[in-house]
């Protein structure tokens, strides 16, 4: 839904900063259809990995740059694009605010994010998720962050919401950059 959202409010020729792009599911499907360039952030090297494996077997790797590390750490370096994404990686920062506003301000034209509804089973699910990952003894924590103020954060830096939708586990978000 994120990426027909994101084709439907234009993509052809933008540039893409893919903010937790995993494996790059995200960006190799964008490139694929009418995206131009792409610059793919990510916390695991795995992840980072996998997708430069991926862009050069779909003949890409020359139009995606990857960085290895925390978006909110780098984003003063990081270029602006004209599409940022933020697919399903809210949930996974504890400081919800300092992302999605880095990621509004290295945005010129469109948002698009994807994040667990603020519902009750959503924060059963959050809360035994974050109890394996104690048992585990990994630092890694899962956030149900209100949408509410996900929108608030993003509005406060400029964009409008044009397109939303939800299903039981996500919602899905498209903002626009308000124009002067």
């Amino acid at each position: 839904m994120l990426i027909e959202g994101l084709r439907t409010a234009g993509i052809k020729g933008a540039s893409l900063l893919d903010i937790g792009g995993g494996v790059g599911a995200i960006h190799h499907t964008l490139l694929d259809s009418d995206a131009c360039i792409a610059f793919h952030v990510d916390a695991s090297a795995e992840y980072i990995k996998a997708a430069r494996d991926e862009a050069i077997r779909r003949r890409h790797a020359n139009r995606v740059l990857f960085l290895h590390g925390d978006f909110v750490q780098w984003a003063p370096c990081i270029p602006d694009a004209d599409i940022v994404t933020l697919d399903r990686v809210i949930c996974c920062y504890p400081d919800m605010e300092a992302l999605a506003g880095h990621a509004a301000d290295k945005a010129r034209r469109l948002v698009g994010a994807v994040f667990p509804p603020d519902v009750w089973w959503m924060h059963l699910f959050v809360r035994a998720i974050n109890a394996v990952m104690r048992i585990r003894r990994s630092a890694f924590r899962t956030y149900v962050h209100s949408p509410a103020a996900i929108d608030a954060v993003l509005r406060r830096h400029g964009l409008a919401r044009i397109i939303h939708k939800r299903t039981l586990a996500w919602e899905i978000a498209i903002y626009g950059r308000e124009m002067a």
